[in-house]
């Protein structure tokens, strides 16, 4: 006894615990991630300044956001899994109701109905569900064991398609293929048979002619004929990709300079704030300024791959691969329809555009994973 004690003390003394000790752990925060997400959004400062043409209340908005996402991270990842595995059906069910309650009580903007206004705050139901479907998801299949069997997967994916359905009458069909993905990565990670995926691939391809016949409209239509052929409509629908693709290509390898496009300066460049600020950063930085940026990106995306792979439980393991592709989707999507491959959805570039709710809902999702890999520290401690 006097030996394991001394042992004991010696192990102290040396600081084998010393990390519990340090202010990141005890905040039960990810440093790595922290300081990637850290400088992601100070890079994201420097390119909304000059798309905004130097607008300091654009600049101090921004700033806003970003402190209220960091407060939504700070309180995410001091939850602990536990708590997110027992709340993930309440969280769900919360947010469906808030869906289901859009078509009743929603205000609308632009022709969609999207938003409610509660008085204090207006938001989007729909970004509450791109975090309460992966955990939903997840959930699912850690009560019914992986891989899941036949039975399992088609609840699993009524869980996906019922909230994916009411986004897409807001109309909102961007949220919803985003929403439907963050539970479809769930479905993928458990280890679903490569059997039933190859009947999912040609059932979703089978899907394209009903759907263009009965269930988009007129104006997601025409998005995806722009696609095929932006130039058919050069002044109409064609214009924010023509315009897009001018202003990347324009800056080359070392860009035009900060503050020194033209594309967004002129105001030729639609919506150069939010969903087209990479054709801004790639006219004035170049493609030098945009591999920065993907940098940035990628390392984010291995960080949550790296704690997904060293979870302690399958619900763990799960939830944090979701949440990491969903971001990747994020950043896919945004450049592919900057760029030209992908229809206009009207996805903001994750952390770098300027926006509110969106920023909060991904934050939130990156508390998440600091939550997971705080529970992996301290299982291992």
């Amino acid at each position: 006894m006097a030996e394991y004690e001394r042992t004991l003390s010696d192990n102290l003394a040396a600081g084998d615990f010393k990390r519990r000790n340090t202010v990141l752990a005890w905040l039960h925060l990810d440093g790595w991630l922290l300081l990637l997400l850290l400088s992601l959004m100070a890079y994201g400062l420097f390119v909304l300044y000059s798309a905004s043409d130097g607008s300091q209340a654009t600049l101090l908005r921004q700033l806003r956001n970003y402190g209220i996402a960091l407060a939504a991270l700070l309180m995410a990842s001091q939850i602990r899994l536990e708590t997110y595995l027992r709340w993930s059906p309440v969280f769900y069910l919360g947010s469906l109701l808030l869906l289901v309650a859009v078509p009743l009580f929603g205000v609308g903007a632009k022709g969609a109905q999207r938003w409610l206004d509660i008085g204090l705050i207006r938001f989007q139901p729909s970004e509450l569900m791109k975090l309460a479907m992966p955990l939903m998801v997840a959930w699912w299949f850690s009560r019914r064991g992986i891989p899941p069997r036949l039975l399992t997967l088609l609840g699993a994916l009524v869980l996906v398609l019922l909230p994916s359905g009411l986004i897409v009458i807001q109309p909102d069909l961007g949220t919803s293929l985003l929403v439907a993905a963050s539970g479809l990565f769930v479905v993928f990670m458990a280890g679903v048979s490569w059997w039933y995926i190859g009947w999912a691939v040609l059932l979703f391809i089978a899907s394209f002619w009903p759907a263009w016949l009965f269930l988009l409209k007129d104006y997601q239509k025409q998005r995806i004929l722009t696609l095929l052929d932006p130039e058919s409509d050069k002044l109409g629908a064609g214009w924010n990709i023509i315009q897009s693709k001018t202003a990347i290509g324009s800056g080359g390898w070392s860009g035009k300079g900060w503050l020194a496009g033209t594309q967004s300066h002129l105001d030729f460049l639609p919506e150069s704030q939010t969903d087209f600020i990479i054709a801004v950063l790639a006219e004035e930085l170049g493609l030098r300024g945009v591999l920065l940026l993907l940098a940035l990106y990628g390392l984010i995306v291995f960080r949550g791959f790296w704690i997904s792979v060293t979870a302690q439980s399958g619900f763990a393991r799960l939830l944090a691969a979701a949440l990491t592709l969903t971001f990747f989707v994020y950043v896919f999507v945004n450049m592919g329809m900057v760029a030209g491959i992908l229809p206009v959805v009207g996805v903001p570039l994750p952390l770098v555009s300027f926006g509110g709710t969106s920023i909060v809902t991904l934050m939130l999702g990156f508390g998440v994973l600091m939550a997971i890999s705080t529970d992996r520290k301290v299982i291992a401690q």
